[in-house]
């Protein structure tokens, strides 16, 4: 078992003296992490050692940490990190009418570019449809868009095959077009 799974043990089962040796081994790739995340957003006033410590905040208010293994952290915490973007973005918006809202893409690098017209909170109410109507495929999108999981990574915290991954995948790009165009 790796360190970095004892670490999430511990902190799932309440010990407090391993959050920050867990926060410490992991700040290098939380912070990519952060990283990949406002490249995706577009230009935002967030920085990422911003959005990296909004998130350790949410992070640490939480006391059930996913404690099964690095990936599923990941995962967790890309999610928490998506979740401060999009409240940094409703925050802005609602401060001034308008509140120049960014675009963001969908695309994960990928030759799709239906996405970059939209706004961070319309793909936000877009996968909150997906996520009602299909949980896996939310799970697949957030995993291997927001977290930058590989499809043999997600199918493993998933426990389904990488054929069903890249189903799951195709159907939840057909559904946010639908959504989104």
């Amino acid at each position: 078992m790796s360190e970095v799974t004892q670490l999430l043990q511990r902190t799932s089962a309440g010990d407090a003296a391993a959050r920050e040796p867990l926060y410490r081994l992991l700040y290098p790739e939380l912070m990519r992490l952060a990283r990949s995340h406002l490249a995706r957003a577009g230009t935002l006033s967030l920085d990422a050692p911003g959005l990296l410590h909004d998130a350790y905040l949410r992070l640490t208010a939480n006391q059930l940490l996913p404690d099964t293994n690095r990936r599923v952290f990941f995962a967790y915490a890309s999610r928490v990190m998506r979740s401060v973007i999009v409240d940094y973005v409703r925050e802005r918006n609602a401060q001034k009418r308008g509140g120049g809202v960014q675009n963001v893409t969908l695309t994960a690098g990928l030759a799709e570019t239906i996405f970059t017209e939209h706004s961070v909170t319309e793909i936000e109410r877009a996968l909150v449809a997906l996520e009602s109507l299909d949980a896996r495929a939310y799970r697949v999108v957030e995993m291997r868009y927001f977290a930058g999981l590989t499809e043999e990574d997600i199918a493993g915290v998933l426990e389904v095959s990488v054929p069903t991954v890249k189903r799951d995948w195709r159907k939840a790009r057909a559904f946010l077009y639908g959504q989104l165009c």
